[in-house]
């Protein structure tokens, strides 16, 4: 009976330790284990035979569009309107970046939802007033127009969406 129990004692370590050094690559924490990242990717799974398999329990995050390049775009449907030069389009871009950047950190805060609208009013009316600063009277009137063109071409999307989504809901009633 002792034999047979020091039998699966021994089995049980020779299991254990071949187990634990496959994880760390044959040989502990070398060239091939997790220090050297031969055989490891980000994710943690093991790549090794090319089969590339992803063990990672976090999906990928969409990667974030840069401020700069969402001003850019901002920028461009701004300039033909309020015919910008281009010093003041390099300013108006950097205020506009700067404002996405400053979006971005509030959307990660916890406010309640009051305190996030009065920030991002403040926020909005800073913009404006640094973008006016650049502009002059002709086009501070047109950069007004611009604005509520903006605000408008939002808000018929967001209804034609809902009116798509209740036809959906209808057909499939019937």
């Amino acid at each position: 009976m002792k034999i047979t129990h020091s039998f699966f004692l021994c089995a049980f370590i020779i299991l254990f330790f071949s187990t634990v050094s496959a994880q760390y690559g044959g040989n502990g924490y070398g060239n091939n284990g997790y220090g050297g990242g031969g055989g490891m990717n980000r994710g943690g799974g093991m790549n090794q035979m090319g089969g590339g398999i992803n063990q990672s329990t976090q999906p990928e995050k969409p990667k974030e569009i840069p401020a700069e390049v969402s001003a850019a775009k901002i920028v461009e449907q701004m300039k033909p309107v309020l015919n910008l030069d281009e010093l003041q389009i390099i300013a108006v871009s950097n205020v506009i970046a700067e404002s996405i950047r400053t979006q971005g950190i509030l959307l990660k805060q916890n406010f309640s939802n009051e305190d996030q609208m009065k920030n991002f009013q403040a926020l909005s009316e800073t913009t404006d007033r640094k973008i006016n600063q650049f502009l002059s009277p002709e086009q501070k009137e047109k950069y007004l127009i611009f604005k509520e063109d903006r605000k408008n071409q939002k808000k018929p999307e967001k209804k034609s969406k809902s009116k798509k989504e209740k036809e959906k809901e209808k057909e499939k009633q019937e």
